[in-house]
């Protein structure tokens, strides 16, 4: 399984990947740059022909193996990419290929496999679920399995994206960043470039809610992280890969982890440059790279960022285009109390001077005073919210801050509308909900019939799994019942019952 770094750079050089991928340009971001203070490089592997780096691993590895195992045929497990990157290869080369997706795989990326001859088997709500199905199948019909990263040869096909990099860019890059899921893009891509120009940086990007390679370099070795956030579910990847964390160690300079909003705000950013759309996972690169500079005063540099991909479904957009102003640091989120009293909010907005309001919640729920949730637009995205909240503060309001409050931005800001005094022993859960027929109502067979759901929202965002609050009304004595149905159950959750912005509006 492991691979010299010279033995790398040797498979790396004769890779064969443009038989099926192509080589991708380096878009220059002018407005990125002119904002950040650098040059900022975006290389586009958005614009692979399935939209995304895997299909570079996936060939190189498919056309190297022997005449037995092509005529085996192949076997992935795949959320996406990975499948439409064997499914294309496999084309290619006159192979049989299987791929095992989850049944809460978005529609599109299932018929955009079968389109280029991929043989689909639905199997599971995650990932791993998938991989165990496809491990089941491989061993049962003798098929050759394909690894979506952990495999020399895939990591050597990843590792192009470097080559190119290094020998078409007019000047080196000061610094690379790189997204990272189980590893493969950033093991092929940081030993290449370490061998040929140690002085370049490189650096891995991993969203906060992912990151396991993180959590290994911490403590050393490979981690399994408990949960895993599905927001760019093309990195969603519990524990890095064995060999990949062996290469990456050894030739990175640091990995970054950036938030939910932040990735927002960076597909955002690229767009503004490119008029390109990427995938949550594809703009994670970027999202680290504005990180690394603000967070290091870096000027004058050349920084590349890879786009890693844009299988995307549509109806995404609604949620990130929500994200994206909080992710910029150009809009802050409060939970405001006011008098409740003709003018109240014409004093509110004089006491903003000037800003701009983004969006104003109320209900009436009190003959004094009135609890308001409220966005308002940063002049200055460097001001913060502290600012703005010592304004309010100096003027007798009061303020909560909840612009890092992730109930808050999904859920509490579409519900706003008073409280519901009559209800006891109210219990507060979020949810993760695979995004598959009959999910719901499986959830409520057995949740409404034995505890009264006194609050409820979902709101469909696009992603395999969707994100729901529920208020149950359960007493104390019946909480071990409660959970041990929810763990039957099998649906990711957390109890939430003290979360401060349910407090504030709707407790």
């Amino acid at each position: 399984m492991k691979a010299m770094k010279t033995d790398y750079i040797r498979r790396i050089l004769s890779a064969p990947v443009y038989d099926a991928a192509v080589e991708t340009p380096i878009d220059n971001a002018p407005f990125l740059s002119e904002r950040l203070g650098n040059r900022i490089l975006i290389k586009r592997e958005d614009l692979q022909p399935v939209h995304s780096f895997k299909i570079r691993g996936a060939y190189n590895k498919m056309v190297q193996l022997t005449a037995n195992e092509r005529n085996r045929g192949v076997i992935a497990a795949s959320a996406g990419n990975h499948a439409q990157g064997v499914a294309l290869a496999a084309g290619k080369l006159g192979i049989d290929a299987t791929i095992v997706m989850p049944v809460t795989t978005p529609g599109i990326k299932v018929e955009s496999v079968k389109k280029l001859g991929g043989r689909v088997i639905l199997h599971g709500d995650t990932f791993n679920e998938a991989y165990n199905k496809a491990a089941e199948l491989m061993a049962e019909k003798d098929l050759t399995f394909i690894h979506p990263y952990d495999d020399p040869d895939v990591i050597a096909g990843q590792g192009t994206v470097a080559m190119e990099i290094l020998s078409r860019s007019a000047e080196s890059p000061d610094a690379v960043f790189v997204p990272v899921g189980g590893g493969g893009l950033l093991a092929g891509m940081s030993v290449y470039i370490k061998f040929l120009n140690p002085r370049i940086k490189v650096f891995g990007v991993e969203a906060e809610d992912s990151a396991c390679l993180k959590a290994a370099l911490d403590v050393g070795e490979r981690v399994k992280l408990d949960e895993v956030g599905i927001f760019a579910d093309g990195v969603a990847v519990n524990m890095i890969g064995e060999e990949t964390f062996r290469v990456i160690r050894e030739n990175i300079d640091g990995v970054i982890t950036v938030t939910t909003d932040e990735i927002c705000a960076a597909i955002k950013d690229i767009y503004d440059d490119t008029r390109s759309i990427t995938e949550p996972a594809g703009a994670l690169a970027v999202a680290g790279l504005k990180k690394y500079v603000d967070e290091n005063s870096v000027e004058n540099k050349t920084l590349l960022a890879v786009n890693s991909g844009a299988n995307i479904n549509f109806d995404r957009l609604r949620h990130i285009s929500e994200r994206t102003e909080i992710g910029e640091k150009r809009e802050a989120i409060f939970a405001v109390e006011i008098p409740e009293e003709p003018g109240s909010f014409k004093r509110f907005c004089t006491a903003l001077k000037k800003r701009n309001i983004t969006e104003f919640n109320y209900r009436y729920a009190d003959k004094r005073k009135a609890l308001v949730f409220v966005g308002i637009q940063l002049e200055n995205p460097r001001e913060g919210r502290k600012l703005i909240r010592e304004t309010l503060e100096e003027q007798n309001y009061v303020v909560d801050d909840l612009s890092d409050d992730e109930i808050a931005k999904i859920h509490i800001r579409h519900m706003v509308g008073g409280r519901a005094p009559e209800v006891e022993n109210e219990k507060l859960f979020s949810f993760a909900f695979p995004e598959r027929p009959g999910a719901l109502m499986n959830f409520l067979n057995g949740l409404g019939q034995n505890w009264n759901i006194s609050l409820f929202h979902y709101r469909n965002h696009g992603a395999a799994y969707g994100r729901v609050l529920a208020g149950l009304q359960v007493d104390d004595s019946e909480m071990k019942d409660v959970r041990n149905y929810l763990s039957r159950l099998g649906y990711g959750y957390r109890e939430i019952s003290d979360n401060r912005a349910y407090s504030l509006f709707l407790k």
